[in-house]
């Protein structure tokens, strides 16, 4: 091989060598550059996404909003509802009955700081559902007493009413140190203003108002009032009574046998106190005589007369007793003993006097009838009017009728127009009263 040549070889392999050794370093620093356009590329990708999510966020809320303020949310008749009226209504309908059950929401199986949809109301019904169906039955209401006004040509200048309003929700405020806005938003939901839901306060209050207006139109005549009375004088009626009970004590899993030698056992008790009083002894002092010691403080003393009811309704007396108390053919001073096979007692009771104040009675019964003609009418305009289910959340309407009775064990007293004013009541209230 020629000198020359060997050279060129030579001179191939040294720079071959460098090469590569510059290659390498070409390669990583191109990794790095690529990992760190990655990295860009990467950031500059969540950046985006993060911005995509907010934008499309703030489109849904702005999206929501408009909806909740414009779009139906249900129709009732030809009447758009949207979903902040309906709102208005929905918290009004909550707030209400929970404000007259109070207490007895947790016997109802209520709890008022969880979800309602998932509480059940009834087996195929939640109290989400239960609320809805009142509060549509409730806007229902107004809209029909509302058209019914225009049609008659009814008026009502809502201004001191609105006044009321805006008086009592300044005060609310101001006693739990909240703003305007916040007051209206947590009365009526979050989307709720002044400016918004006063339109749908004033129709609320125009309904109320013609409600009353037929109550005005159909008071009952004095016939239909007596007839009435007549018909129903243990609901009206007081009576004035002493009670003294003998109570036995059963064990949970006593015999017939047992239960009938304790219930004998209390006759005979109960007996011969009734013979001290016809004999003339003092019905109070046998009282303290027969009570168990740690009741006997309840009974006697100049002020304390534990046996002694006045003014007393049938519907507060014990069952046992209510009806012998309330029967007409009742003679003042008489006596009785009776027993109350529920509760293993034997009570002593004496009459002393029936009694009925006409004037208050009389009244009741007019407002009970002009209200129950005044719901009636009501309840004719408001079939006519149908419920859509515009966004598909009334589930309730898909519900057997079967399935949405009330668990409560108290009595309704009438659908309510607006924030309160019954639409039908019954024909009075029922009093509390212990012995």
């Amino acid at each position: 091989m020629s000198n020359n040549k060997q050279t060129e070889e030579k001179s191939e392999k040294v720079m071959t060598k460098y090469d590569r050794k510059m290659e390498k370093r070409r390669i990583e620093e191109e990794k790095e550059r690529k990992a760190q356009k990655r990295l860009k590329i990467g950031s500059i990708v969540i950046i985006a996404a993060i911005a995509a999510a907010i934008v499309i966020s703030i489109g849904l809320s702005a999206y929501s909003k408009y909806s909740a303020l414009h779009n139906p949310y249900i129709k009732i008749g030809d009447h758009d509802v949207t979903r902040v009226e309906y709102d208005y209504y929905y918290n009004n309908s909550v707030n209400s009955y929970i404000s007259m059950y109070g207490s007895f929401l947790s016997y109802m199986g209520l709890d008022t700081s969880s979800d309602f949809s998932k509480q059940q109301y009834t087996d195929n019904m939640t109290w989400k559902d239960y609320f809805d169906q009142m509060t549509v039955s409730q806007i229902t209401q107004v809209k029909a007493l509302v058209d019914d006004a225009a049609a008659q040509g009814f008026t009502y200048d809502t201004a001191e009413d609105m006044s009321a309003f805006d008086t009592e929700l300044a005060a609310q405020a101001e006693s739990e140190s909240l703003s305007q806005a916040e007051v209206y938003t947590s009365l009526y939901g979050q989307y709720a203003t002044a400016e918004r839901i006063r339109p749908f306060a004033e129709e609320n209050m125009l309904a109320t108002a013609y409600f009353e207006h037929l109550t005005e139109i159909n008071k009952p005549s004095d016939e239909e009032v007596q007839e009435y009375y007549e018909a129903n004088k243990n609901n009206y009626d007081k009576v004035d009574y002493r009670s003294f009970p003998f109570r036995g004590n059963v064990a949970e899993d006593a015999s017939e046998e047992d239960i009938a030698k304790v219930m004998d056992e209390l006759k005979v008790k109960a007996e011969a106190m009734e013979k001290a009083v016809k004999a003339g002894e003092d019905f109070e002092a046998l009282c303290v005589e027969n009570a168990i010691d740690d009741q006997k403080d309840l009974y006697g003393g100049d002020d304390k007369e534990g046996s002694l009811i006045e003014g007393g309704s049938y519907s507060a007396a014990p069952a046992a007793i209510s009806d012998w108390l309330f029967d007409e053919a009742r003679q003042e001073g008489g006596t009785t003993i009776l027993p109350d096979e529920t509760n293993h007692n034997y009570y002593v009771v004496e009459f002393i006097k029936r009694s009925n104040d006409e004037q208050t009675t009389n009244s009741s019964i007019s407002s009970t009838l002009a209200n129950q003609k005044a719901g009636e009418y009501m309840n004719g305009l408001t079939e006519k009017y149908e419920v859509t289910d515009v966004a598909g959340d009334m589930k309730y309407l898909t519900i057997p009728e079967t399935s949405t009775e009330s668990p409560e064990s108290a009595g309704e007293t009438g659908e309510e127009v607006g924030d309160g004013t019954a639409a039908e009541s019954t024909p009075e209230a029922a009093e509390t009263e212990s012995e």
